[in-house]
């Protein structure tokens, strides 16, 4: 079973597109696990317990943990998720870009060292940063495109034989990179009409929407804009609004209900 086919799995299982980012802070961390041994871990550990029936992945990324010296935390995580809920595919959001042979160790760290089951990565260099990720076919790799930041448009709105650069990344995945069926593509949420557009352009490529909850994404237009017609085909994301839900005690509780109302929303506008 490789990534996608994991993911979707999931997904039926809990009736979920919802992916939930796992990106401590720790000075946003509740006071009652600032204590832990590893505080990362633990508060990770009781996320997933209570988000673990509401979701169809976990994406944690990498620099919460790597800026505060707990990659180890990042790996008990993903160890722990595999452990608590195997069915549950984890995206490691890395977003590399290199050239190949670095790209090549960026891919087995992400793939042999810390079991991800599938990775971001920067398409700005080229096939020779991508292809040692697609290289390994049962893993996910989820390229950006669209991204959902502001300042995006600086670069991604540039224009080039008429269409601009993010259409171009979207079709060299749809045409040329995409020979291990292993790959998707980054689409913001806070951009619809792209969105639309590259639905349109890409109609068979998952992809994976940040930009919802705290940066303001429409899920409504997310489900009608990215939707395969069967009503899957995106992984909508959201962090800080799942997971700093609450900020005492029952902090692991409140992520669960965020998640929950997070996958009823978007279940809704599936229905449609």
């Amino acid at each position: 079973m490789n990534f996608w086919e994991k993911l979707d799995a999931a997904a039926r299982r809990n009736r979920s597109l919802v992916c939930a980012g796992l990106d401590p802070a720790f000075s946003k961390l509740p006071e009652c696990v600032k204590g832990a041994g590893k505080p990362f871990f633990e508060f990770n550990r009781q996320i997933v317990d209570a988000t673990c029936d509401w979701v169809c992945c976990y994406k944690p990324q990498a620099a919460f943990y790597a800026g505060d010296g707990r990659e180890d935390e990042l790996k008990m995580t993903i160890d722990y998720i595999h452990e608590r809920a195997p069915e549950v595919p984890v995206i490691l959001d890395v977003k590399r870009g290199d050239i190949g042979s670095t790209a090549a160790e960026y891919a087995r760290e992400a793939f042999e060292q810390y079991h991800a089951d599938a990775v971001t990565v920067n398409p700005y260099m080229g096939i020779d940063a991508v292809k040692p990720f697609l290289d390994y076919g049962e893993k996910g790799v989820i390229i950006l495109c669209r991204t959902s930041n502001p300042s995006s448009r600086d670069l991604q709105d540039l224009e080039s034989n008429g269409r601009p650069l993010y259409e171009h990344v979207a079709m060299l995945v749809r045409d040329k990179w995409n020979y291990n069926h292993n790959a998707g593509l980054v689409v913001g949420a806070t951009y619809p009409d792209e969105l639309q557009k590259l639905r349109q352009l890409c109609p068979e490529l998952p992809f994976l929407v940040p930009g919802v909850g705290a940066q303001g994404g429409d899920v409504e237009k997310v489900v009608k804009f990215g939707c395969f017609p069967n009503g899957n085909g995106v992984v909508i994301n959201s962090s800080r609004g799942i997971i700093f839900a609450g900020k005492g005690e029952d902090f692991a509780a409140a992520a669960g209900a965020a998640a929950e109302k997070l996958r009823d929303q978007i279940n809704s506008f599936r229905s449609r």
